[in-house]
């Protein structure tokens, strides 16, 4: 449970990006039927968050683009990008609480780390739009490592950054492989449910899961974890 950390041990808060700091899942959804639609691979919100939501491009790639070379599957999902980019601008909001969240780590000394499957330039986008780029001691990047989410390096290399604890650390996210990640890491791992429901991220190895930053369950339990 997260309420038994042990004291002593290096705390950090991880997160996730996308649909965890802002709900952008709607907006890739649309980037992705408008990209490969016309090739054959049409997504409503279920098989959005069962085949595409928190995989790494390469898979994507991989799993619908299986006639491309692996350079032309990296020109049609960057493509892809663009669009995400250019529906996104100006239309990130943070999720509610979440600014309040990270003032209080701040205040707590408690560093906190980006952990993404997006490609760097999202990621970056994406924490610009919001502002809390400096907010972060570290952004892991998935496809910039030998594994991506689901795997659990992303997050191991999120810790390391920070010198952080697995056991004493809590992660953020809003996918099924992003939760994998974090749980495979050793990390107690909260789910944000903008796309899936409680059901689905705890069947994932989420201890348990919230509607935003500010669900007073949530802010409990990182009281309890992060002792501030």
């Amino acid at each position: 449970m997260i309420e038994a950390f042990g004291n002593g041990m290096s705390k950090a808060l991880l997160f996730d990006i996308d649909g965890t700091l802002a709900n952008t899942d709607p907006l890739h959804l649309k980037a992705f039927n408008q990209v490969l639609g016309p090739r054959g691979h049409v997504f409503d919100h279920t098989r959005f968050s069962r085949e595409l939501q928190g995989f790494a491009n390469a898979s994507i790639g991989e799993r619908f683009l299986p006639g491309e070379t692996v350079e032309r599957r990296a020109a049609i999902l960057g493509e892809k990008e663009e669009v995400f980019r250019s529906l996104v601008a100006g239309q990130i909001e943070p999720l509610p609480g979440l600014m309040a969240l990270l003032d209080r780590a701040d205040a707590a000394g408690i560093p906190m780390v980006a952990v993404t499957n997006a490609p760097r330039l999202n990621a970056e986008l994406l924490l610009s739009g919001l502002g809390i780029t400096q907010r972060f001691k570290a952004i892991v990047i998935g496809d910039e490592l030998a594994y991506g989410k689901p795997h659990p390096l992303p997050y191991q290399e999120g810790l390391r950054c920070v010198g952080g604890s697995a056991a004493a650390s809590i992660a953020f996210e809003d996918s099924r492989s992003g939760v994998q990640s974090a749980t495979a890491a050793g990390i107690p791992t909260i789910g944000i449910r903008t796309s899936l429901n409680h059901a689905d991220l705890v069947g994932a190895g989420a201890v348990t899961s919230a509607s935003a930053f500010d669900d007073p369950e949530l802010l409990a339990r990182l009281t309890a974890a992060m002792a501030w």
